[in-house]
């Protein structure tokens, strides 16, 4: 079986390459062209985008070296020890809507630490599936489109995170505790 996926893995990409190429061919389009075209559309977005990226990285950065998150994490613990949600994996928890490589290294240190087979880990993995990027991922949409009033997207997304952060410590409590 491993084998198997394997093959399938190494092959996906060349072939799907090769069916659009095909159908292409058979539809009568200029092929090449179309990618040029592409790729030019590609490179205009990503300009676009630039700037926004540039902003919420120095601003992820200034959260994490001022103190701000440590000053955040105080300021919540009341809150978090009442849920008995713990410390250990609150700074993930804020960081996650944040930045994706920035959760990814605090799970990756909750995990070096507690074990995967922790508490911690089990909570720190399920947060990280249950809840997304939400700020990296406003800014990457809302910039390529030029979508200047994204007050109620930041709400809502911040919500949904909240929710996800609840659900998947409802259910590591139930299954793991």
């Amino acid at each position: 079986m491993t084998t198997l996926i394997q093959t399938i893995s190494r092959w996906a990409i060349p072939l799907l390459l090769l069916a659009i190429t095909t159908w292409g061919i058979s539809q009568k389009v200029a092929i090449y062209e179309s990618f040029v075209e592409g790729a030019k559309e590609g490179w205009q977005t990503s300009l676009r985008l630039l700037p926004y990226l540039i902003g919420m990285l120095v601003a992820i950065r200034v959260f994490q070296h001022s103190g701000a998150l440590e000053r955040l994490i105080t300021l919540l613990n009341p809150l978090t020890d009442w849920l008995g949600f713990p410390r250990e994996v609150l700074p993930l928890a804020l960081m996650r809507p944040i930045s994706g490589s920035g959760s990814l290294a605090l799970l990756t240190q909750i995990l070096e630490t507690y074990g995967p087979d922790s508490f911690f880990g089990y909570l720190a993995a399920t947060l990280m599936g249950s809840t997304e990027t939400s700020l990296y991922v406003l800014t990457v949409y809302a910039g390529s489109i030029g979508l200047k009033r994204t007050r109620h997207t930041l709400i809502t997304s911040l919500i949904a995170d909240i929710a996800g952060f609840l659900a998947a410590f409802y259910v590591v409590l139930r299954l793991f505790a």
